[in-house]
């Protein structure tokens, strides 16, 4: 996700509209190992423990996978402004050391809602020596549908949990997670580079409130979590404090933004 990935992304442009979805698109990569001293940055940066490789850096990655496969002309919707609403990660194996790491790629376009809303669901499975070490299942929104009814959409309401962990986002720490991941798109990184591109504010990426959360639920635990899915409810400002509370049944986490719930999910710890 450096700047010529990201000048592809904001280029592409969308295919005529189908009377059908297309088929499935599939790719595959390979990692061909894993960089343990990045590795070892991005769990400082997040906040984990080091040692093993954390679930969430798996993402990076993945979103390389993701962002290769819906740059070709079968993809046949725009990036640029593609939402990422939903995300899980599950780890099956400690990845071997020095081994590559084969990333097989899945991308169904979903039939339209009711709305006219298209999503697409991506599902990336990597493995090494014929041995599935993690999968990544995400849902981005890809076409906006037609909103019913007047007024703007409502963000779901904080409910009560109690707090794990806050932590409250610089200006600069867009720039900071675009360092240590590789995702520059430019909506998380400047207050003019975020407007270039429809937002009033730069917004933290989706996957570093995850990562924080994810590192905050090890550390109040004592145990690594093997398995953790998101859906992202609203966007958070740099600048603005998050809240991690306890979710509305065990296992189950919410992330808050003043009064609006920015996140929510699940998790199982090791």
């Amino acid at each position: 996700m450096g700047p010529a990935l990201v000048l592809r992304v904001l280029s592409k442009r969308p295919r005529p509209a189908q009377a059908s979805a297309p088929g499935p698109l599939t790719s595959s990569f390979t990692l061909p190992a894993i960089d343990a001293a990045h590795v070892a940055r991005y769990a400082a940066a997040l906040g984990f423990a080091p040692g093993a490789v954390p679930l969430t850096w798996w993402y990076l990655p993945v979103q390389r996978a993701h962002m290769t496969t819906m740059l070709t002309d079968a993809f046949p919707y725009r990036l640029a402004g593609i939402v990422h609403v939903e995300n899980e990660l599950v780890a099956h194996a400690a990845p071997p050391a020095n081994t590559p790491i084969r990333l097989d790629t899945r991308i169904d376009i979903l039939p339209p809602t009711s709305s006219g809303a298209v999503y697409c669901a991506l599902e990336t499975a990597g493995s090494a020596g014929g041995e599935r070490i993690f999968t990544c299942t995400s849902k981005y929104l890809a076409v906006r549908g037609q909103r019913s009814g007047k007024g703007a959409r409502q963000v779901p309401a904080v409910q009560p949990g109690s707090v794990i962990d806050s932590w409250t986002l610089p200006p600069s720490s867009g720039r900071a997670y675009a360092r240590v991941s590789g995702d520059w798109n430019p909506i998380h990184l400047t207050r003019w580079s975020a407007r270039l591109l429809g937002l009033p504010a730069p917004i933290i990426h989706g996957m570093h409130s995850v990562a924080r959360s994810c590192a905050a639920l090890e550390a109040a635990a004592g145990r690594r979590v093997s398995a953790m899915s998101v859906r992202f409810t609203a966007p958070v400002p740099l600048g603005s404090t998050v809240v991690l509370t306890s979710g509305n049944a065990p296992g189950r986490y919410a992330l808050s933004c003043g009064e609006a719930l920015a996140a929510e999910g699940a998790y199982t710890l090791a």
